[in-house]
């Protein structure tokens, strides 16, 4: 079985999309984010394709796309559209290759009028990482999240610390979040494929992105 993984954040921004690209690089998958807002500033799905080095067809397109970034709920709403999570059903194309899912934003984003981002990775029901910076505020940030996919009975696998390295907050993370930091990304001059592949083998641990 492919080892597919729910990539989520702590907050907007956080390096979701430079964490996915990292896993499609390495695990040698496909990259699908349902839900895209910002879209006229750019896709996440271009930049994997740039930074992963990979073609169009090892990415799924958006289930939604909408161009003013802002939360999925709103975009939605502006557009005169309304998310299901119906609306977005795994990508054929992924069957035989990990499907690397990025969500929008964090775990308590609305992508509608009663569902958050918690409730597509309940669907999907693939091992969730977290995406976490590792500057001042993301314990909090971190312990948050980790606490909200708990109670959403979701399969957490860990945490991914983007930035310098910072080992107090790691083990503060790790310690009152029970839970492991099983990656790291050094900020990175350069984006591109083989910096990533270096990123993945010199800060990760492999046993936590097998099937």
């Amino acid at each position: 079985m492919p080892a597919n993984v729910f990539v989520t954040g702590t907050d907007t921004n956080v390096g979701k999309t430079l964490l996915s690209a990292l896993l499609v690089a390495a695990l040698d998958g496909v990259y699908w984010k349902p839900i895209q807002t910002g879209a006229s500033e750019g896709t996440d799905r271009k930049s994997v394709m740039q930074w992963a080095g990979v073609s169009e067809d090892r990415t799924a397109p958006e289930c939604y796309c909408f161009d003013p970034p802002v939360s999925p709920h709103l975009a939605a709403e502006a557009a005169g559209v309304r998310i299901t999570l119906d609306g977005m059903r795994r990508p054929a194309l992924a069957a035989n290759r990990p499907l690397i899912v990025e969500g929008a934003g964090g775990v308590m984003v609305p992508i509608n009028g009663s569902e958050l981002m918690l409730d597509l990775a309940r669907q999907l029901d693939f091992p969730v990482v977290v995406a976490s910076r590792t500057a001042l505020g993301t314990i909090n940030h971190t312990l948050l999240t980790v606490r909200a996919l708990r109670a959403g009975g979701v399969e957490l696998r860990g945490i991914v610390m983007i930035g310098a390295r910072n080992p107090d907050n790691e083990r503060s993370i790790e310690h009152y979040g029970e839970v492991p930091v099983i990656g790291r990304i050094p900020w990175l001059e350069t984006i591109n494929r083989a910096a990533l592949l270096r990123a993945f083998h010199s800060g990760f641990d492999r046993k936590y992105f097998e099937p």
